[in-house]
């Protein structure tokens, strides 16, 4: 079967977006080229550990690359996608050089070539993300193993994004807890709160794709029991009670619906928010505050910031 690579300049405020709007568009798996992972120093207990080529990077700003079936809407699904990035700059997102490129690739070398960007890496103090093909044993006799494979997982869960709100869920999480996970993608975010003890999980996604991505990545970490996986928009239509509601989403999208995520938490339940560029901290602190929440703690890793609010 022939893939194409479609290849897009960016900047790494806008990966986030970017990549979200190319699984949208049917991706089957995405490779982002950063820089600045060529340099940045890791903390000796959390991060990838291992050889990166200075070759596979932009000199500058950083490329998203996407993989779409060749097929008779290729040429529309990608002007879709076009479309999609330039709207952004409603958000004030900073796009860069937003140049697209397209090439085409053979599904054996494509199958192959992404898996040298994706190793075993521990992201907190308990957890650890595994890709499914490789063995890993425990280094600790309380860590947590997260099997995920990125062909199907949007993302190896090891965005700063992502580890923030696994690293907050860590403080969170409580034994029979009912925790809501809001744009739940991978799933991800779902599986940590049950293995950290909630007795209940509800995983939200509007995208169809990604709730057959999290039901899968629930059963492979047989944690499927706890977490019911659904196709919801945001919390429209969600009662609660729950414990602990956590969104790894954009900015903008945490503000609309703050005021539910009030409505559905126990009073002094907590709202996990992540997915926050630094330029946006501001924004949703104050979005939090107006909804009725207490900041407990900021998180910042690198230019991405995560909040744990109670609700007051």
């Amino acid at each position: 079967m022939k893939w194409s690579e479609i290849s897009i300049h960016t900047t790494q405020e806008a990966v986030e977006p970017i990549s979200n709007i190319v699984h949208e568009a049917g991706a089957s798996g995405v490779v982002i080229e950063d820089p600045f992972d060529l340099f940045k120093e890791r903390e000796s207990v959390y991060g990838e550990i291992y050889q990166l080529n200075p070759d596979d990077y932009p000199d500058e700003g950083v490329i998203v690359k996407a993989y779409l079936p060749v097929n008779s809407f290729l040429g529309e699904t990608v002007e879709e996608i076009k479309e999609s990035i330039n709207t952004l700059v409603k958000y004030d997102i900073d796009l860069g050089k937003n140049k697209v490129s397209i090439s085409e690739v053979n599904e054996e070398e494509w199958a192959t070539a992404w898996k040298k960007y994706y190793h075993p890496v521990k992201i907190s103090d308990k957890f650890t993300i595994v890709p499914t093909w490789e063995t890993y044993e425990p280094v600790h006799s309380d860590e947590l193993i997260i099997e995920l494979d990125p062909g199907m997982a949007f993302g190896t869960g090891t965005h700063p994004t992502t580890v923030l709100c696994i690293q907050a869920l860590e403080r969170s999480v409580k034994e029979n807890d009912a925790v809501v996970d809001v744009g739940t993608g991978s799933g991800v975010l779902s599986i940590a709160a049950a293995m950290l003890g909630a007795k209940s999980v509800s995983a939200l996604d509007l995208d169809p794709v990604a709730v057959n991505s999290a039901r899968i990545n629930t059963k492979l970490n047989k944690v499927h029991d706890r977490v019911q996986v659904s196709e919801n928009n945001l919390l429209n239509e969600i009662n609660g009670p729950a414990d602990v509601v956590v969104a790894n989403i954009l900015a903008e999208i945490i503000l609309k619906f703050s005021d539910d995520a009030y409505r559905i938490l126990k009073e002094d339940g907590l709202f996990i928010t992540s997915g926050i560029i630094m330029n946006k901290k501001n924004e949703v602190k104050e979005g939090l505050l107006n909804a009725g929440f207490v900041i407990l703690e900021t998180m910042v890793m690198e230019d991405w910031v995560a909040f744990i609010a109670k609700k007051a």
